[in-house]
């Protein structure tokens, strides 16, 4: 057996499946998503064995992108979990044959319930399919198991409809990236979507500025005390007029004159790149790595009056996983 040539074989054969799907989404799926959109309930997705394991990763993918949806494991259904079913509700079931007798034994509570359903299965001819309001069709040609017998193809496709459902619904509710990020505080991605650079930027006494009328070597005793390589230069109000670095320093030595002793405005930079503090601390890093001819590792930070009040570093953002 060449165990590259077969694993390359499940791949496109389950690739295979997925480009069968294409052509045979119809009406029925538009159906679907309007039947979903104007549900007033949640989505519960069920489906046993593999199909359920199926079912279990579309409803978390719709539950995250802001479509209401929860997993209804179908044997614990029929002992009294049916219960947490509305007539508001839309049942997505899933199974390849149609014929899951656990899945099957459902139908008649989801009926006298009223809640609508909608059947991702093989078989158009099924028990299930018959039984439901809308049909998403999800037949294989055959599995990726040599055998014919463990659920591959068919789940993945099974699986990549469902995707295309959540996604689908997602632009329909218009979720954005904010709503995500509401659902995902806990991870990297809620971090770089909802971390702000007030949350980040080195504020108060923290904060190095000084005044325009201040000297070079001034600067350099600011930078030296706070650390953060850079300083803010403002006028009496706090306005940000310009920003003096430390590679302005170093280029000022190769001048060979008492720069030190020049006024900061003959150094500084008068048009700085600068962020505001409601930003989001993504959009600093943004900034900083798309800043030409090279990047930069400070900014500024303004509110809505110009005034400088605070700074923020690249390793302030690294440090908090902001990439």
């Amino acid at each position: 057996m060449d165990i590259l040539e077969e694993a390359k074989d499940v791949l496109q054969q389950e690739a295979k499946g997925i480009e069968n799907l294409i052509p045979k989404l119809d009406q029925n799926f538009v159906n679907a998503v309007h039947m979903i959109m104007e549900s007033k309930g949640r989505v519960v997705v069920t489906g046993m064995g593999k199909s359920g394991h199926i079912a279990r990763k579309i409803s978390a993918t719709l539950a995250s992108t802001g479509t209401p949806a929860i997993f209804l494991h179908p044997g614990e259904a029929i002992h009294g979990d049916l219960g947490m079913v509305t007539g508001d509700d839309v049942v997505l079931a899933i199974s390849k044959s149609g014929e899951t007798r656990e899945v099957l034994n459902m139908l008649p509570s989801l009926k006298r319930i009223g809640a609508k359903i909608i059947a991702i299965v093989g078989e158009h001819n099924s028990t299930l399919a018959k039984n439901s309001d809308v049909i998403l069709d999800a037949s294989v040609e055959k599995e990726a198991c040599p055998l014919g017998l463990a659920p591959t193809t068919s789940t993945t496709v099974a699986l990549a409809l469902g995707d295309a459902l959540a996604v689908v619904l997602l632009s329909c509710h218009h979720f954005t990236k904010d709503q995500f990020a509401i659902f995902h505080p806990g991870g990297s991605l809620g971090r770089k979507l909802l971390l702000t650079v007030e949350n980040v930027m080195h504020k108060g006494e923290d904060n190095p500025v000084i005044s325009e009328d201040s000297t070079v070597q001034d600067a350099l005793f600011m930078m030296t005390e706070k650390g953060l390589g850079a300083v803010s230069v403002v006028d009496e109000d706090g306005v940000l007029v310009g920003l003096v670095t430390d590679g302005d320093v170093r280029r000022g030595l190769e001048t060979g004159s008492n720069f030190l002793q020049w006024p900061v405005d003959a150094m500084m930079t008068k048009s700085p790149r600068i962020i505001t503090n409601d930003k989001l601390a993504a959009e600093a890093m943004h900034i900083m790595e798309k800043n030409q001819p090279r990047p930069i590792t400070v900014l500024p930070v303004v509110d809505k009056d110009n005034k400088a009040v605070g700074m923020i570093h690249l390793t302030d953002l690294l440090r908090q996983g902001v990439v």
